[in-house]
């Protein structure tokens, strides 16, 4: 019922992993570009169909689009000014208009509905080959992931792809019909992952690969999510049109319970994961694969086979790249410093560079200004602030080989109140508040940083105030930038997909699952207090300061935790998630499953598009209830035989 091409082209690049394995050498094997379905009654083809699971993570995780469709329109980013309408459209304040032909909210059911086939065929015909059910599960798992990604994104979906529900498919078919929200995560999502927590390994078959605990994250927020979409507190509309009721008669309360309970199992049964001892080492591209992560979309620089794409060229910005974080990265290279302190001779101290704080810039996404003041309000304690975003932008002019008239490398440049700088100082700094706003002196314009920076007397960095921020500058994101370990002392690859490995797990957001549900009313050993404590205790542990790029060997634990309230709500946890996975890809699908989109995004602030405008605009949102699910895709549309009438009932209302 989900088109499936007759040759069924899975999307199955087997060529595309950089898993390596543990226990056994199947994702060795000789790679296949084509899946037929004859290959799913093979041994190696079923077992070349589980390797292709992992590699679809890649359509999603590092794609700067679905960055788009997972926090456009929310309290964390807004579009900025280079944003096409792949931006605009999910920004709902007027710029754009989201429609079953917008790309970023088809991105999800494009990518996932041939994979669930490549699921179905896998769980089908793996026992009558002799795949073991570890195995087998692995698929259990990505189908229940897959499936838990659509009924977020858009309510029901379809369990039969044209051979029944659940059913490998080999045939196209030009007819669909969706099934309850209820009926898709009773009938698969919690089935497939209860069966995989039941037979996946401790300790992971393959690096990065699936395991009980990885299995128990998705499980524990499936049961968080269906929980409070039987309880429906504000009266969102689902659709198909069903009734808020359980099909095995659990109620809301049970559910916020079981997702409690599988969580605090998982944080007392951690097996091979940990959290890491401070934040900043969470994100340290240094320190990519480490064991809070569980699960994610891998890449390579060693090969560009095995990376499936070039990582040394110039990408093209679309998946199987990593290229999320370009997305939210202004274009810093436009600042200007000066080689002479008596006249403004222009040069471009901050060249574009494969380092971390740096990378290639887009300019599409920017932070609001509310989540840099409100959310991080705490910048002196928790570090959370400093590993998330990047704040000082430094000079590298060295690395790029700048040189004077007399074919010298510039060994000083001037900058703001014409002082000296010398590679690695502060070039323009992004103030973490407002207090020395009235003492900046703004240029009319873009002015001598050409990026339309001020000055405070006595610096040499040029500066621009919390709610200076506009579309065009603005704080880019530290915690996904690029990491190479190539070519240290230049400027690197930084056009190229990033190399890193995507996130789509990790074991941090157990604690905020199980500490949601106590909120909810779910009982147990550890109190919503208690469980985000460990979070926020570990948010004062600093080992580095990443603006003022240095060592900064401090406890602030006991600080943290005393700020905590003695009585924590929705508000609070929310407030916490974006705190810990800001700019991730979590939260539209958070405000949407706590139904609090419309109250946390209906306005925000920045400035304009054009350098020098320091000014905020207050920007009203038009958010309504059917925003809640995404538009199902017109190309899903384009596929079927269905007259206006059966069209217009199977899409979502409101489109």
């Amino acid at each position: 019922m989900i088109n499936i091409n007759k040759k069924l082209v899975l999307g199955v690049l087997l060529a595309s992993l950089t898993l390596t394995t543990a226990c056994n050498d199947i994702l060795d094997e000789e790679p296949k570009g084509i899946y037929t379905p004859e290959d799913f009654y093979t041994e190696r083809g079923i077992q070349q169909g589980v390797t292709a699971l992992y590699r679809h993570l890649r359509l999603l995780y590092g794609n700067g689009y679905y960055m788009s469709t997972t926090m456009g329109g929310t309290d964390e980013l807004t579009y900025a000014q280079s944003a096409d309408n792949n931006f605009k459209d999910l920004d709902f304040s007027g710029v754009g208009n989201l429609t079953p032909s917008s790309f970023p909210s088809s991105m999800v059911w494009a990518a996932v509905f041939p994979y669930i086939n490549t699921a179905n065929g896998i769980i089908q015909n793996g026992p009558t080959v002799g795949i073991k059910e570890s195995l087998i599960s692995e698929a259990r798992f990505f189908r229940a992931f897959d499936y838990f990604l659509l009924v977020q994104t858009y309510g029901g979906v379809p369990l039969d792809l044209g051979s029944g529900d659940l059913k490998f498919n080999i045939s196209a078919s030009t007819s669909s019909k969706r099934n309850t929200v209820s009926e898709v995560y009773t009938k698969a999502i919690f089935p497939d992952l209860l069966t995989a927590i039941d037979n996946l390994p401790v300790s992971p078959r393959v690096t990065g690969g699936v395991t009980k605990n990885v299995a128990r994250l998705y499980l524990a927020k499936a049961y968080l999510t269906y929980a409070w979409w039987l309880q429906n507190p504000n009266n969102i509309p689902t659709y198909p049109e069903t009734s808020r009721t359980d099909p095995n008669g659990q109620s809301a309360q049970w559910y916020f319970q079981q997702a409690y309970d599988v969580a605090l199992e998982a944080i007392n049964n951690p097996g091979p994961y940990a959290l890491q001892p401070t934040y900043y080492d969470v994100n340290l591209g240094a320190n990519d694969r480490n064991s809070e992560t569980m699960l994610y979309a891998d890449h390579t620089q060693s090969s560009s086979f095995y990376n499936e794409g070039d990582p040394f060229g110039f990408a093209s910005g679309w998946s199987p790249d990593n290229f999320a974080t370009w997305i939210s990265t202004w274009n810093y290279t436009n600042i200007r410093s000066s080689s002479s302190a008596t006249s403004w001779t222009a040069v471009s101290s901050v060249q574009r560079a494969a380092t971390q704080d740096l990378g290639r810039p887009w300019t599409r996404m920017a932070p609001t200004i509310e989540a840099i003041k409100n959310t991080f309000a705490d910048k002196t304690h928790d570090s959370r602030f400093d590993g998330t975003f990047q704040m000082v932008f430094r000079a590298n002019w060295d690395k790029a080989g700048l040189k004077d008239g007399n074919g010298q490398v510039y060994t000083k440049l001037y900058n703001a109140n014409n002082l000296e700088i010398h590679p690695g100082d502060a070039v323009l700094s992004f103030l973490s508040d407002d207090s020395q706003a009235d003492n900046i002196i703004y240029p009319i314009g873009a002015g001598k940083s050409n990026v339309g920076a001020g000055e405070l007397p006595g610096r040499a960095d040029f500066v621009i105030h919390t709610s200076g921020i506009s579309r065009i500058a603005y704080p880019s994101l530290w915690k996904l930038g690029t990491y190479r370990t190539d070519d240290p002392n230049g400027l690197g690859y930084p056009n190229a997909g990033l190399t890193r490995p995507g996130y789509a797990a990790k074991f941090s957001e157990f604690y905020l699952i199980a500490a949601e549900a106590a909120v909810k009313g779910a009982a147990g050993a550890k109190s919503a207090r208690e469980l985000v404590n460990v979070l926020r205790a570990r948010a004062g542990k600093w080992r580095w300061d990443n603006n003022g790029n240095i060592a900064k060997n401090i406890d602030f634990s006991a600080e943290m935790i005393a700020a905590t309230p003695a009585s924590i709500d929705i508000d609070y946890i929310l407030a916490e998630r974006s705190r810990e996975f800001y700019g991730e890809g979590y939260r539209w699908y958070d405000l949407v499953r706590t139904q609090r989109w419309e109250q946390y995004a209906k306005t925000y602030s920045i400035g304009g598009n054009n350098y020098g405008n320091h000014s905020p605009q207050v920007v009203n949102r038009n958010i309504q209830a059917h925003h809640y699910l995404r538009p199902i895709p017109q190309s899903q549309f384009d596929y079927m035989e269905m007259s206006a009438a059966e069209e217009a009932a199977y899409q979502n209302p409101g489109y």
